[in-house]
């Protein structure tokens, strides 16, 4: 989730990247969570007693996944998948290919199909892009071995550069690596909780429930701008739906008719009606939020706020 802040001005030739590309990197602070370590650790165990076998052992996931050698592995292994790939790629060139193979071939098995874009590549994994490889992984150990015991509740904070022809602009994020259970068969049967991480995310820290909120309130406020409105207390002025109808019809590009909702309500069963509104509307264009009553939105909860906010964040946060 996005926390938008001041922007930077980097020098591009510093990160070697083409203008209008985007990438993140971990901070460093991130880098030395015990929660990221044990999440690496856990990884690189699995990934040596799969391929133990075979006499591979990895030491490093930053520098030892780059080259399709242990993903062609992990894949034949895990998948019964026998590609036509040389075995050890030498040349960058050569490289690239057998991760192109391999990833197409590993993005067909997870079901990812180009979804998967937004979170690794060939050329992610190639650059020995940390956080890219790890939730491949992550990715594939849900997939082909769901009893694998992951850490639960792993987020890094990472930085999203941006190139334009000033130079690069910067926006801090919160990457959630895995969700808060540890079992990974119970994340794979629990697609609600993929889904929505709020739950999950209230349970850390505040630092990191506020950074939540302030990217989430900075989206809406981007949104309503053209209104004139301007959210700056998220649990209060979205209790009487009249905000988020708005916001949701700015979002969705249609106009919800006055005469439907109460533009003053006044007291609880108006803004009820609103709300309620709010989420029929959600639920008619595929924004299904069975766990959420209206009417803690009303109560002003915020768990149920952000639930919604975040559906719709997640939606519309890259158009």
């Amino acid at each position: 989730m996005e926390n938008f802040t001041d922007m930077e001005e980097e020098n591009p030739d510093d990160i070697g990247f083409l203008e209008g590309e985007k990438r993140k990197i971990i901070q460093p602070t991130s880098l030395k969570d015990p929660k990221l370590e044990k999440l690496k650790a856990v990884l690189v165990d699995w990934i040596n007693s799969t391929l133990k076998v075979e006499h591979i052992v990895v030491q490093s996931l930053e520098e030892d996944m780059f080259d399709g050698l242990i993903l062609h592995h992990l894949l034949e292994k895990l998948a019964g998948v026998h590609l036509s790939v040389e075995e050890i790629a030498v040349s960058s060139a050569a490289q690239t290919h057998k991760l192109e193979v391999i990833l197409e071939a590993l993005n067909d098995k997870l079901g990812m199909g180009d979804s998967s874009s937004a979170r690794w590549s060939v050329k992610l994994i190639h650059s020995k892009d940390l956080l890219a490889t790890l939730h491949l992984l992550v990715a594939m150990a849900k997939c082909f071995q769901p009893d694998l015991e992951l850490p639960s509740d792993v987020t890094v904070e990472v930085v999203l550069l941006e190139v334009n022809r000033s130079g690069i602009k910067s926006e801090k994020e919160i990457e959630i690596l895995t969700d808060g259970s540890s079992n990974s068969s119970t994340d794979l049967k629990s697609g609600s909780d993929l889904d929505d991480p709020i739950e999950q995310l209230l349970k850390l820290d505040s630092n990191k429930v506020n950074t939540v909120k302030q990217a989430i309130m900075h989206f809406a406020n981007k949104k309503m701008a053209s209104l004139g409105l301007q959210v700056t207390d998220m649990e209060k002025q979205f209790a009487d739906g009249v905000i988020l109808l708005l916001l949701i019809g700015q979002l969705e590009g249609f106009f919800i008719p006055l005469y439907e909702f109460n533009l003053t309500p006044v007291n609880n069963n108006e803004m009820l009606h609103n709300v309620t509104l709010a989420m029929d509307i959600l639920n008619d264009i595929g924004l299904t939020m069975s766990n959420v009553d209206p009417q803690d939105i009303v109560s002003q909860e915020v768990t149920a706020i952000l639930k919604v906010l975040y559906a719709l964040f997640k939606k519309h946060k890259s158009r």
